[in-house]
């Protein structure tokens, strides 16, 4: 493989990612949109303990040493704890772990997880928009969706830079992709979840 192959397979990369993505993403879109999370406060809710439950899953994850050393502001890029702020806004109790959250991946697999969440944040921009209707912000039952330090558009090109700049090999290249596709089936999993019981009020 020469290096013009090489540096195509790399810049391609977060290209294949979103293809490789589509289904499960167009899955959990049109589950997002069955469950109207805009509709009332107490559905939007239900949607912001699916965030929470993710974003604590992927802790250790933002917190990792190996994968803050690749990205290095990573663990500030976290929504864990202003998803339970949201929650505690809309005086929604902070969920019980839900069974089968990510244990120990690989570093490719990991960074695959990471790609999805970071790329919600752009989806969150439209997000944001419909919450405040229902009278919520970025600083008060919306947090989560909020406008990252720096804005969306460069902390999405920035992570997806220095992915697609990465020197990983053929398995670590699946298992990048499994990591990306189980990312999206897991939040899939929780907001199933989080709509199927009804939300424990404080």
């Amino acid at each position: 493989m020469t290096s013009q192959d090489t540096a195509q397979r790399q810049a391609l990369r977060s290209q294949r990612l979103n293809q490789v993505t589509h289904e499960p993403h167009t899955k959990l879109d049109a589950l997002v949109k069955a469950h109207a999370p805009f509709e009332t406060q107490a559905n939007f809710a239900r949607f912001v303990v699916a965030q929470y439950l993710f974003q604590s899953e992927l802790m250790s994850l933002y917190n990792d040493a190996e994968l803050t050393a690749i990205v290095p502001d990573l663990p500030v890029r976290c929504r864990a704890e202003a998803a339970k702020a949201d929650l505690a806004d809309l005086e929604t109790e902070v969920p019980a772990a839900v069974a089968g959250a990510i244990h120990n991946p690989s570093k490719a697999q990991a960074l695959g997880w990471l790609f999805v969440s970071e790329g919600s944040k752009l989806g969150a921009a439209f997000l944001i928009k419909r919450a405040v209707g229902l009278g919520l912000s970025e600083t008060f039952g919306a947090r989560h969706l909020g406008e990252p330090a720096g804005g969306r558009a460069e902390g999405w090109k920035s992570f997806v830079r220095t992915l697609d700049g990465l020197e990983l090999s053929v398995q670590e290249e699946a298992e990048l992709d499994k990591g990306a596709i189980d990312a999206f089936n897991r939040f899939t999993v929780l907001l199933e979840q989080a709509y199927s019981s009804t939300p424990e009020f404080a």
